[in-house]
């Protein structure tokens, strides 16, 4: 399985998907880092309490991630059934299951690890500029196993709820409904309609594992003998 989802990072270019996710980091680094001095205002503090550098963190970089996993998920596989590619894929003699799970894996694992690598790259620059923005590390415990826990499972939820999209843009044979499907999931979990927000409702993120189980389930259905476009 290392073997194909090396393969599959090979022959879909992940360097450019490096190239775009270190700009992406970049780019939120620099807007959390900015914001950070604001969010930490004894009123904000008083209203929301001292975690507010966490949470907006975890956000924006929510947000961006489960995008970009939907992104990546029309590529390596929805676009291959666009592009009538999966024809040469399952010509290979390798199990069609196995191929279709190693696409799947080389995306889950190059986002769960590129988001935290983005959170620890942001969590590093705040650092860095606390004695110019008056920020405070209280929330950032770098030394504490819990807040690497907690940040490799939150990464790894995130990334995982993204697959949801994954069965509609096979089912759709687009590669822009996995993508509009990903940014409609991302206004789900991570949007708010006046204060009411699921965005911290453990029991919904809950469900939405269970369905995201279901979708990579549906995916992998029947793939031995559903018939290529």
């Amino acid at each position: 399985m290392l073997k194909l989802i090396r393969l599959e990072w090979k022959k879909n270019r992940v360097g450019t998907y490096i190239r775009n996710a270190a700009i992406m980091t970049v780019i939120l680094s620099l807007m959390l880092t900015a914001m950070a001095g604001e969010l930490e205002t004894a009123e904000t503090v008083e209203a929301y309490g001292t975690d507010m550098i966490n949470a907006s963190v975890d956000l924006f970089m929510n947000m961006a991630y489960i995008i970009f996993t939907g992104v990546m998920l029309a590529s390596f596989i929805v676009g291959a059934y666009e592009k009538r590619t999966m024809h040469l894929m399952f010509s290979y003699p390798i199990n069609r299951k196995k191929i279709l799970l190693s696409k799947m894996a080389a995306v889950w694992v190059f986002n769960v690890a590129a988001m935290v690598i983005s959170k620890v790259f942001t969590f590093g620059m705040m650092l860095l500029a606390r004695p110019f923005l008056g920020i405070s590390a209280a929330g950032i415990a770098f030394g504490a196993l819990s807040f690497w826990l907690d940040m490799l499972l939150g990464s790894a939820a995130m990334v995982s709820i993204s697959y949801i999209a994954l069965p509609v843009g096979l089912l759709m044979k687009s590669s822009k409904a996995t993508i509009v499907t990903a940014v409609v999931i991302t206004f789900l979990t991570q949007g708010n309609i006046g204060s009411a927000t699921l965005a911290n409702n453990m029991a919904f993120y809950g469900v939405l594992l269970v369905i995201a189980a279901w979708a990579v389930f549906l995916s992998l259905h029947r793939v031995e003998v559903r018939d290529l476009p």
